[in-house]
Formats: C-alpha cells, sequence, structure tokens
C-alpha cells in the first residue's frame, strides 16, 4: 500500500455543514461559498435543492447559487432528492448535482420517508435528464459502517448498493461513516470488499469525528488508494437524522495531515482557516477544527 500524491478535498461545508447548524443570513453563506472559492478548493457542495419543511437551512440555496461569484476553477454542486429538486436546482446551473441513499431501510424510512429500493428508482429521471444536460452526478451513501438503528453493516451490502449507484451513471459514490463509529481495520474490510470490483477513482469517503476516529480513518483510506476525500470547514455540520452525529471531519485538519505526509491538496490552509472563522462567528460558535485553534492560538493567521 502506497499513499497518493495529491487528493481532491470535496468542501461540503456550506450544504452538509450547514444544514444541521442554527440557520445563518443568506449574506453569510454567499461570503462563505465566496471564500471557499479563493481557497484552491476544487469542488463546493454549494446548496441543497430539498424540502424547505424537512431541512429549513436550506431553504434559501436557490439564491445562494444566483449571488456567489463562481470561479471557474471550481465546480458548484448541489444536492437533489429527487426530479423535483433537479429542476429546481436546474434552474441555477449547478456544475454537478448529488443524490443520496443508504444502506440501511430504517435509515432510509428517517431520512427520505422510503425503502432503499424505492430512493434508487427516484433517482432514474435524475441520471437522465441530468446526462441530457451535461451534468455529472455523485451519489452519497450512508450508514456504510454502521446505523443508528441496524447496527453494523456488511461490507457485501455496501457493494451491492454502490455498484447499483454506478450502474446507473453516478461517475462516483461517496462513502459516508454516517454516526462515525469506524475504526482503520473496519474500514480496511470494507474497502478490501469494495476495490475488488470498483476503481478507486469512483470511491470517495466521507468521515464524522464522533468518535474521533475519522483522521485515522482517512489515512487507511489513503493507504488503500482512496483519494477523494469530503470535508466540512471548521469541521460544520453532522446529521439531523442521526442522533449525536456530530461534527464533519474538518477541511483544516485534512489539509494538515496531507500536507504533513507529502500529499499535494492544491488548497491555501490559512485561507479555509479564515473563512472557518468568519462562518463561525455568525454561527456564534467555535470551529471543531483543532488545527484552526491551533493556528489562532498561535496567531499564525
Amino acid at each position: 500500500m502506497s499513499l497518493p500524491q495529491s487528493v481532491t478535498l470535496f468542501e461540503v461545508g456550506p450544504r452538509d455543514g450547514l444544514q444541521n447548524e442554527q440557520p445563518v443570513s443568506l449574506s453569510s453563506k454567499v461570503a462563505l461559498v465566496n471564500d471557499l472559492s479563493h481557497s484552491g478548493l476544487t469542488h463546493i457542495e454549494t446548496g441543497a435543492f430539498v424540502s424547505p419543511r424537512w431541512v429549513p437551512q436550506m431553504a434559501d440555496s436557490n439564491q445562494v447559487f444566483s449571488k456567489i461569484e463562481r470561479s471557474d476553477k471550481v465546480s458548484y454542486t448541489a444536492l437533489v432528492p429527487n426530479i423535483v429538486g433537479f429542476d429546481a436546482a436546474l434552474q441555477h446551473s449547478p456544475d454537478e448535482v448529488a443524490v443520496f441513499t443508504t444502506c440501511s431501510e430504517s435509515f432510509s424510512r428517517k431520512n427520505t420517508n422510503c425503502s432503499v429500493t424505492e430512493s434508487l428508482q427516484r433517482f432514474m429521471p435524475v441520471l437522465e435528464k441530468a446526462k441530457a444536460n451535461n451534468i455529472p452526478v455523485r451519489a452519497y451513501l450512508s450508514c456504510v459502517l454502521d446505523c443508528p438503528y441496524e447496527g453494523p453493516t456488511s461490507p457485501q451490502r455496501v457493494l451491492t448498493i454502490a455498484k447499483q449507484l454506478l450502474n446507473m451513471g453516478c461517475y462516483q459514490v461517496s462513502l459516508g461513516d454516517t454516526i462515525g463509529t469506524g475504526t482503520p481495520k473496519r474500514v480496511q474490510a470494507m474497502l478490501d470488499c469494495l476495490l475488488v470490483e470498483i476503481q478507486p477513482e469512483c470511491l470517495a469517503v466521507h468521515f464524522h469525528d464522533t468518535w474521533g476516529q475519522a483522521l485515522a480513518n482517512i489515512h487507511q483510506s489513503l493507504l488503500m488508494g482512496i483519494s477523494t476525500i469530503d470535508t466540512s470547514v471548521a469541521g460544520l455540520g453532522g446529521c439531523p437524522y442521526a442522533k449525536g452525529a456530530s461534527g464533519n471531519v474538518a477541511t483544516e485538519d485534512v489539509i494538515y495531515l496531507c500536507h504533513g505526509m507529502g500529499i499535494s491538496t492544491g488548497i491555501e490552509l490559512k485561507a479555509i482557516a479564515k473563512a472557518g472563522w468568519d462562518i463561525c462567528k455568525a454561527l456564534n460558535r467555535r470551529p471543531s477544527s483543532k488545527v484552526s485553534l491551533a493556528l489562532q492560538s498561535n496567531q499564525s493567521m
């Protein structure tokens, strides 16, 4: 096993982060995306076209997309649950869209009020219309290690659904440790199973740091050839449907880890840290990123 020379960090803070925080103003969201756009990031999940009844923090995603200053070096992603969401997103010209499902039937019912099979069926018109409009589609697959309702997830279950998503036309599947209980040994077992049939570039990892294992799990994934990592500036967010699932892994901490191992990210650490502090001021909280806190403590920002 050897480490990749470079990685892609897929920034999910403006969507997956903010959707599980206190509401912030439209101007704060726009400023966050603009700041992230100037940091060297190439992928920013900018908003979600979902029901405001279920995710009120994303109700103004259409305005966010309309007001941000786009960079031609950045792909701006919109999360969509179905064709209705896709059609709404399409009016704002996302560079790509993301769909989401899970390995757990119970979690699927709680999250999207449908079975896993039904959720996949909802994606078909999205994928067809996205293809017609030359818009790439990425997929999130949650509960790949554990489900808060059903317990451990078998690697074979993850493989089966990941293959379905790729065969449907998704270019990549992001593997989510939704409640943050995974450890490197279990990550290795899951990836050992998947990589027999799926190329590593078709997989990303999305770790929550609830149990403090996210960086260790990312290191394990890097050793196995995974080179796309979902991260959230300042460690914002979690999952509103998984009680206690705090904190996506912080973008700042992953950059520091990668740079310390000689892996290129193309991202300016201090620029990300400043963006994190600015949005945290709007949220009236401190960043969860240890690297960000250390930078401020050392007055290095």
